[in-house]
């Protein structure tokens, strides 16, 4: 446990030549957090933020799967902590959802040590106690939420990391024995507005369709007039 740092990201990057096996770095206290596309995270005491530090052997593009393992993780957390799993869904591609609010949000990174190793940096953010306020983060779809604010339970960042890391280590295993296909149908199940229409914003264009499903890539595919579109990275608004 860090008590302060800029993020866990940047520490797990600035450090990982010190790092031989997967191991957890949780902070108390993030000063220069950031999301998806380098947005600024802004980080309250209280809340939960750590970086799982991984060494897989797949290409980059399969290790990106893990997104999912992540999202599957914290959701079956977030379901032992509540005892509740109706009020909790997934948002493509990993964002947690409570309430239909944004309650958690992952960050992947890949990283080489000095010797060439490949290094994946799982970045995990929660909002344990309070929710940022939605016009710092931009148009991101949802607003953020708190597991506090919305369920009246309240958790350390060590209480829940005890769960995500038992969470997360069975489904690691199962991703690496079974492959994509049983995380996929997991987290399918536990998709928000699967089969309604969504908007995926891109750097350039945006496209309407219904929400089909995911490939076997991890990418977005929307039923749209023109047919199916599989997108591999976008914002998704409902």
């Amino acid at each position: 446990m860090l008590d302060e740092v800029d993020s866990t990201q940047a520490h797990a990057t600035r450090k990982i030549n010190e790092f031989e096996r997967p191991t957890w770095i949780l902070a108390r206290k993030q000063t220069d957090a950031r999301g998806r596309r380098g947005r600024k995270w802004l980080e309250h005491p209280g809340n939960f933020a750590a970086t799982l530090i991984l060494f897989p052997k797949e290409i980059q593009e399969e290790q990106a799967l893990r997104s999912f393992v992540a999202s599957l993780a914290l959701f079956e957390t977030f379901v032992v902590k509540t005892g509740r799993e109706s009020i909790f869904s997934l948002k493509w591609p990993n964002d947690v959802l409570l309430n239909g609010g944004k309650v958690a949000g992952i960050l992947l990174q890949t990283v080489k040590t000095i010797m060439g190793r490949d290094a994946l940096l799982i970045g995990i953010g929660v909002n344990l106690l309070i929710a940022p306020k939605a016009d710092h983060l931009g148009e991101q779809g949802v607003n953020p939420v708190a597991l506090f604010s919305e369920t009246g339970m309240k958790y350390s960042p060590e209480a829940f990391l005890s769960t995500l890391m038992k969470c997360y280590a069975r489904l690691e295993y199962q991703f690496q024995i079974n492959g994509f296909s049983s995380i996929r149908e997991a987290w399918l199940d536990k998709a928000s507005h699967l089969g309604e229409i969504v908007t995926a914003r891109l750097a350039r264009q945006e496209i309407v369709g219904r929400f089909d499903t995911i490939d076997e890539k991890g990418h977005l595919v929307l039923q749209t007039a023109g047919g199916a579109k599989n997108i591999a990275a976008a914002d998704v608004f409902f």
